[in-house]
């Protein structure tokens, strides 16, 4: 046995104290109260999930080349338009393969009313009159995006991947025209790295690794500096999960790349003690609004239960939220569904309630997010759902109250703006403290003027202003009291912002 002596000298630091963390450097960037992140110590307050609000249906897949097996949906805002891409299988259900599957194309100027363009680009039934793109085995999954990387040539402008079972790599200049831009997949099931990884295996008469058959997603991450690629893979399940979820798992793998050619080794998304369920889609994004966060909405396939009404396979689906920040750990610390089947019996199958890839902001204090209904009926159809900007996940408060402090904190701005909504009796005030938790004078509890009402942007008030521009650079931290309320986001901003 070896002993060991910690002697500590006269103001010198202990050998065994450890190192305080440094103050998160906040700068002016939005940050979403999602979970714990910016948390020191937080009493009687709650995490609430908040589920998009049902609006209105938006197109129904019923032209001729669409029809009961459309899915896999992607969106994106481009200069005022908002762009819609989706997948028809016309050979399905006898195969989801093959070359008769499509990619067509809608567009919108708000996000509401969808157009089918004419487009003249592939035949159909004898008439190159409808808004298909192309057609193919890659059109089964294709997920165009606009790639923001710095420098990118304006005839790569758009990207895309696309591909059953294997991936492939697209540009196009205009979003419409597309071309290859490597003649073979950017990765195939034979990567050494999902035997690594345990990844199951299937088919015949050659069993190949279980990989890329669903709606896989690349974009590019400028938060951590290169293009990220989601994917399908199939892990074996636990001895406990398998009489309920069958002997394989879908779950979620990921590639990088730095310049969308050549892609890292794959590895496994960590979900932490999440439970082992069926993740069909990832649909993970940036957050448009704090683009150092990936939210992810995947559809989650319960496989054991009969739906109610005539389906394409046994189970039927919800979908879920998740978030990382750093593309890899996701927090699913919210287990429950994000978005739920509903009344109607036809939502209680297999691929209904799947999220599109994509989040649009339709006014100015509005999301939108899209989602799948009654697919595998012939009312086959995306809906629009509502939520409030940045308004996934609050900070509750109950009536009785409650409040957090933050971790050290570095900003930059001179003013503290709050996405937030109260009760009529409720309220929420803000200290700032220093470093070591003692309040600043002129912005202790009781020098808060209370906030109450319901806005996306109000700059908090301290009895002598807003302005809190001294403190800039500054260590400092935040202490909120809050009750009967929700607290969505906060940023420091240079800007006043007050409450309509």
């Amino acid at each position: 046995m070896v002993a060991v002596l910690a002697v500590a000298f006269p103001g010198w630091p202990s050998p065994l104290a450890s190192e305080p963390e440094p103050p998160i450097n906040i700068g002016s960037r939005l940050e979403l109260l999602l979970g714990d992140a910016l948390i020191d110590s937080m009493r009687d307050l709650e995490f609430e999930l908040h589920s998009p609000r049902p609006a209105e249906q938006i197109l129904t897949f019923d032209a001729p080349w669409e029809g009961v097996y459309c899915d896999y949906v992607t969106v994106f805002e481009d200069g005022g338009r908002y762009r819609m891409y989706y997948s028809s299988h016309l050979d399905a259900p006898r195969t989801f393969g093959g070359p008769n599957q499509l990619t067509s194309y809608a567009e919108s100027r708000d996000g509401v009313h969808w157009t089918r363009p004419k487009l003249g680009m592939v035949e159909f039934d004898g008439s190159k009159a409808n808004n298909i793109i192309l057609r193919g085995e890659t059109s089964h999954n294709f997920s165009p995006f606009i790639d923001g990387r710095p420098g990118v040539p304006e005839n790569e402008r758009y990207k895309a991947v696309g591909g059953l079972r294997v991936p492939y790599v697209f540009a196009s200049a205009d979003a419409i025209h597309w071309r290859r831009l490597r003649d073979d997949p950017i990765l195939t099931p034979e990567h050494p790295a999902f035997e690594h990884h345990g990844v199951a295996l299937w088919g015949k008469p050659i069993p190949r690794y279980a990989v890329f058959d669903s709606q896989n997603i690349a974009f590019w991450d400028d938060a951590r500096g290169h293009y990220a690629f989601y994917f399908r893979a199939w892990l074996p399940a636990s001895e406990a999960d398998r009489a309920e979820k069958g002997d394989i798992i879908r779950s979620i793998f990921r590639s990088t790349s730095l310049d969308f050619l050549n892609w890292s080794d794959p590895e496994p998304l960590d979900f932490g003690d999440a439970p082992s369920e069926h993740l069909y889609t990832s649909a993970t994004i940036p957050y448009f609004r704090a683009p150092h966060l990936l939210l992810a909405f995947p559809m989650r396939y319960v496989t054991s239960r009969d739906p109610p009404v005539k389906a394409l396979r046994r189970g039927f689906c919800d979908a879920l939220f998740m978030f990382s920040r750093d593309g890899r750990r996701f927090s699913r610390r919210h287990a429950e569904a994000f978005i739920r089947p509903g009344p109607e019996p036809l939502n209680w199958t297999k691929h209904s309630i799947m999220p599109a890839w994509g989040l649009l902001q339709t006014a100015d204090d509005e999301i939108s997010i899209y989602y799948s209904q009654h697919y595998y009926a012939e009312s086959n159809h995306l809906i629009r759902g509502v939520m409030r900007l940045d308004g996934f996940v609050s900070l509750r408060a109950p009536y009785a109250g409650g409040e957090f402090t933050t971790k050290p904190l570095v900003f930059s701005g001179n003013r503290l703006v709050i996405n937030a909504a109260t009760s009529a009796a409720g309220g929420i005030r803000c200290e700032i403290q220093d470093a070591d938790g003692k309040p600043l004078d002129g912005h202790r509890l009781q020098d808060a003027v209370v906030f109450y009402g319901d806005t996306t942007a109000h700059t908090f008030r301290w009895k002598g202003g807003t302005d809190i521009g001294s403190l800039e650079g500054k260590t400092v931290r935040l202490r909120v009291e809050m009750n009967d309320s929700d607290l969505y986001s906060l940023r420091f901003s240079s800007e006043e912002q007050q409450s309509p």
